[in-house]
């Protein structure tokens, strides 16, 4: 478009938060009033604009607005008339001040889950204890640290399994439930879930050593 001596016209395309509406003899809409980076800015809207103007839009939302700008050289004043106005695409980009941070990529591969201890139950009510409950507690403690078993197994203490007189009660990790358990019988019972470990302590001496005698004996 030509421009006179005294008026220079260029094209202009803002994007910024809708701040409010410019109503004209409390009826009439003239424009709207926008919020950018540099500041608030009139913006005039063009006739077929004002007719389909939804006057519901919610304030803070990010428009785009695409118009002329007329600088006036004599008086320096520069008047902005929108011919389309949409929602802005780069909204997320403009709403935040600062960059968003992406959070670290993690390599899936190196990236180890969490094991999950298996759990023994125990009952921690009084007759149960009164029946050698904390005895039990204790062999379980042992034999789990004979076995290397610490954290692999979890021992915890329960309210009432509801069998007080065939106590102590107790609950493998396989939910198998044994009563009247004695503190002598919680090595074989470790064995019969886990598996004998006592012989894996060193385990390349012993199978050397089996491997000998079997050559040898």
């Amino acid at each position: 478009m030509g421009a006179s001596d005294s008026m220079e016209i260029s094209e202009f395309s803002l994007e910024g938060r809708f701040i409010n509406f410019v109503i004209k003899d409390g009826y009439k809409l003239k424009g709207l009033m926008l919020g950018t980076h540099e500041g608030e800015s009139y913006i005039k809207l063009a006739k077929h604009l004002r007719a389909a103007f939804d006057l519901r839009l919610p304030p803070g939302t990010w428009l785009q607005v695409v118009g002329y700008k007329k600088h006036d050289l004599k008086d320096g004043t520069v008047t902005l008339k929108a011919e389309r106005v949409m929602a802005a695409r780069s909204e997320m980009v403009i709403q935040t001040a600062t960059p968003v941070q992406e959070p670290p990529s993690i390599d899936n591969a190196k990236v180890k889950p969490a094991k999950t201890k298996a759990t023994i139950l125990v009952c921690q009510k009084s007759d149960c204890m009164k029946r050698g409950g904390k005895a039990v507690c204790q062999a379980l403690e042992a034999a789990l640290s004979d076995r290397g078993l610490e954290d692999q197994v979890t021992i915890k203490g329960t309210g009432c399994m509801k069998n007080c007189k065939a106590g102590p009660n107790l609950v493998m990790p396989d939910k198998t439930r044994h009563s009247r358990i004695q503190a002598t019988q919680v090595p074989a019972l470790m064995d019969k879930h886990f598996g004998d470990k006592s012989s894996e302590a060193q385990p390349g001496i012993l199978r050397e050593a089996a491997k000998f005698n079997a050559k040898f004996c």
